[in-house]
């Protein structure tokens, strides 16, 4: 029996950047619940579906990849143009898609504050910012034609909330010579989704449209350097990283009836980081 508080059932979803390490769980979650998932990533192939979702999962009538260049309002129309013409007008949209600077980065990204590439903090802004802005312009456009209530799930940070604590990453100096700053693209552009989530969720409210946020903390790679995974977990109240599946009932919640009172709301899920 479905619990009709976290019934997610013949919604239709898209998920932005959802051939990423969370977003592929969140599009194998929405699936698994009967939703139907737009799957939207820069770069789309067969055979990347496959690699990412398994031969059966990538033969679902449930799942729809497409390769949408976020920063193009053209692109997002003709994308949304299709999306209707098979489904119908989305009931969800979860803004996922973003880049961040690794501690793997080269020093030209990675360097001090004072000396960090324009065009780089151009290039963060313009897909986590200005890509959600997009997104959910259009997507909401779309709702209110229709006069469909929904939801939309903009993903923040932790570095969306508070400064990178640049100590964890000190290790880089001792170890190579070369220091690596957390660079500040990530969380201006990231700071700034909380008050677009609020405009929005006050602009669009008495027409049924929810906009929420959703704070995430680092997930686990194995490629990760593992003294960065050591100086964060030692950071991380809960004394580790997350799994990329840890995040789904989070999403689930915020696009159900679960929370049809919620709007302009930041959902923290951070394994207490935020909480220092």
């Amino acid at each position: 029996m479905k619990d009709p508080l976290f019934d997610v059932s013949d919604k239709i979803v898209i998920v932005t950047g959802g051939l990423g390490q969370i977003g592929a769980e969140l599009v194998k979650e929405f699936h698994r619940r009967d939703s139907k998932v737009a799957v939207v990533a820069r770069s789309v192939s067969a055979e990347r579906i496959e690699k990412v979702f398994g031969s059966e999962l990538a033969k679902s009538g449930r799942i729809f990849p497409c390769a949408v260049d976020i920063q193009s309002k053209s692109e997002i129309n003709a994308f949304l143009d299709t999306l209707e013409k098979k489904w119908g007008t989305p009931d969800v949209l979860v803004n996922n898609a973003g880049i961040d600077t690794q501690p793997s980065a080269p020093p030209e990204v990675s360097g001090p504050f004072e000396d960090f590439p324009e065009e780089v903090f151009r290039e963060v802004v313009n897909v986590n910012l200005v890509g959600t802005f997009l997104m959910t312009q259009a997507v909401g456009r779309r709702m209110v034609l229709a006069k469909k209530s929904g939801s939309i799930i903009n993903i923040g940070s932790i570095y969306g909330m508070v400064s990178p604590v640049q100590d964890i990453y000190a290790y880089k100096k001792e170890k190579t010579g070369i220091a690596f700053i957390k660079p500040v693209a990530y969380s201006a552009a990231k700071s700034g989704i909380y008050n677009l989530t609020r405009y929005c969720a006050t602009y669009w409210g008495k027409q049924g449209i929810r906009v929420n946020t959703f704070t995430p903390s680092g997930v686990f790679r194995d490629t990760q350097d593992k003294e960065f995974q050591v100086n964060y977990c030692n950071r991380m109240p809960v004394g580790r990283m997350a799994q990329a599946d840890e995040y789904n009932g989070a999403i689930i919640f915020l696009a159900s009836d679960a929370s049809k009172y919620m709007t302009g709301s930041n959902l923290v899920m951070d394994g207490g980081w935020t909480a220092w």
